[in-house]
């Protein structure tokens, strides 16, 4: 169930990214053993599954209270592992794993239980059809590392709740997170091997995912990641759920609160040093409003102080988690400002930066459709301001792009929000707000077009969960289908009656189509085949 009990090729070092220091050593997982964990996690899944809902929520209100009772260390570990603040990894990370436990604890037998579906048509009057969701079986997880707590546990959870056994692979750049999460989990109490936390290359565990029959798999990272996933997951037809990212849209109306809204883009574009999905990278300012909205979110900019995260509480922004990460955000930053961009205002920072990679916050105008930090996903604690004439104009570029998770409208008329939010190309439109919605458990999390396929979170994360089975049955032992053999004209004409009931022209249609099909219905249905 942990890593010490693997063989161990290596040792992956976990680095604070704000700091450059070491702060945890663990064992790589000797992937040759993946086969025996997963024939292990299949024989837990079989004990786990026959467990009852209220049994399963048991071992998860276990987890949550580990979780609440140390908060501390775990927003700790997160944020020297990360490199975010500590008051991020509580607010973005912790707290949002508490409030899965719990949710997915009370809710998700309502989602998942057995139900009945009504027969679609008198026809198949004596037919009953019950509605069941099992559990997929063996469920793969690989993460990443801008939420390396809460984007993976939450499926953790949902994964367990649906009577799954889950592998988790966390990212490399992250693994101290991986191992605070099997001490979660292991205060669970689970069975052993429901539960496997393996550390190593990406590519390489989703290899031997595939390779040995995992039921599933959940990738939360980059675009040509995902495709490159997709295209392995043909070769076994393994379904797969990916979340790949967002270039997410802002819309401030000439109506907006702008005390309001320049602290949501402060808050959505900033955070977790910009590294998040469904943070703000784009916002499009209504003309009336422009020059009020980018002064004032200026002024908060320069407010913002960029340092190490994990050391206090006087720093509004941590650092970047990768060296890779850092070089691309300068790099959109740098042709931005080649192709005309300005450079409005930037964070400042606090205590000793050179170690870490940090960027600071910046706010971007004069930009243009064409610059990098538009058109594709920055990634990064840099937010892009353009003028725009009017709301049509606005969800115009808005809708212009390859990716499509989150949005938000920022209006004081909430019917105008939301009938503007129905017409954005993305999976989340919040109005007056932003980015926040991964943490409610009850709302599905994902976008379209290249942000991926699927759903976590909400009901209909659980159902991803979880694989549709049809049970159908008579209420009466009859002894044929009306559409069973022989053949014969009896059975022609009785088909075309049966129709002409159910799809009457009229009132005397109906009554010669019932009156001829009563008696054919009971024959076929009731007598048997003669054979002789």
């Amino acid at each position: 169930m942990t890593i010490q009990e693997t063989l161990q090729p290596g040792v992956v070092v976990d680095t604070n990214p704000a700091t450059g220091k070491a702060v945890a050593e663990l064992n790589e997982t000797d992937l040759t053993r993946l086969p025996a964990i997963i024939a292990g996690a299949r024989e837990a899944q079989a004990i786990w599954a026959a467990k009852s809902f209220k049994e399963r929520a048991r071992h998860i209100q276990m987890m949550r209270s580990y979780i609440v009772d140390r908060a501390d260390d775990l927003a700790r570990i997160v944020s020297e592992s990360n490199g975010k603040t500590l008051t991020d990894a509580l607010a973005t990370e912790v707290l949002p794993c508490a409030l899965a436990c719990n949710w997915y604890a009370r809710n998700a037998e309502k989602h998942l239980k057995a139900s009945r579906r009504a027969p679609g048509s008198l026809l198949f009057f004596n037919k009953r059809t019950e509605m069941l969701r099992l559990p997929l079986g063996v469920v793969g997880i690989i993460s990443p590392w801008n939420y390396p707590l809460s984007i993976p546990f939450g499926e953790i959870v949902m994964g367990l709740m649906a009577g799954n056994a889950i592998i988790l692979k966390v990212a490399a750049a992250t693994p101290a997170v991986g191992r605070a999460i099997e001490q979660i989990v292991t205060a669970g109490e689970l069975p052993e091997g429901l539960f496997t936390h393996v550390v190593g290359s990406g590519s390489k565990v989703a290899t031997g995912f595939f390779e040995n029959g995992i039921n599933k798999l959940f990738f939360t990272g980059s675009v040509p990641a995902g495709k490159t996933l997709m295209a392995q997951a043909a070769q076994t037809l393994t379904p797969v759920s990916l979340e790949l990212g967002g270039n997410d849209p802002m819309i401030v109306l000439e109506d907006a609160d702008l005390e309001r809204a320049t602290n949501g883009a402060a808050w959505g574009g900033y955070q977790n040093a910009g590294q998040s999905c469904g943070g703000v990278e784009r916002i499009y300012v209504v003309d009336a409003v422009y020059d009020a909205f980018v002064e004032l979110m200026a002024r908060k900019t320069r407010q913002l102080r960029h340092g190490v995260g994990c050391k206090g509480f006087d720093v509004d922004i941590g650092s970047l988690t990768t060296a890779g990460q850092l070089r691309t955000v300068q790099q959109h930053v740098e042709d931005a400002l080649a192709k005309g961009a300005r450079i409005e205002a930037q964070s400042r920072p606090v205590g000793d930066v050179d170690n870490g990679y940090f960027f600071p916050a910046t706010l971007l105008t004069q930009v243009t459709d064409d610059m990098l930090t538009v058109c594709d996903e920055t990634f990064g604690p840099v937010i892009a301001v353009q003028r725009v004439a009017n709301e049509e104009e606005a969800i115009r570029k808005a809708n212009d792009s390859h990716l499509a998770l989150t949005s938000s409208v920022w209006t004081r008329d909430n019917k105008r929000g939301r009938a503007i939010a129905a017409r954005l190309e993305s999976g989340v439109t919040t109005v007056n707000d932003h980015l926040y919605t991964h943490g409610l458990s009850e709302t599905p999390w994902g976008g379209g077009k290249q942000s991926g396929i699927g759903r976590t979170h909400g009901p209909e994360g659980l159902e991803e969960m979880t694989q549709a089975k049809v049970v159908n049955w008579d209420i009466l032992p009859s002894k044929r289908n009306i559409f069973w053999y022989p053949f014969d004209q009896a059975t022609y004409n009785g088909l075309k009656n049966a129709m002409q009931f159910v799809f009457p022209s009229g009132i005397a249609q109906w009554l010669s189509a019932s009156l001829k099909l009563t008696p054919f219905l009971v024959k076929k249905m009731f007598t048997r085949w003669k054979t002789d």
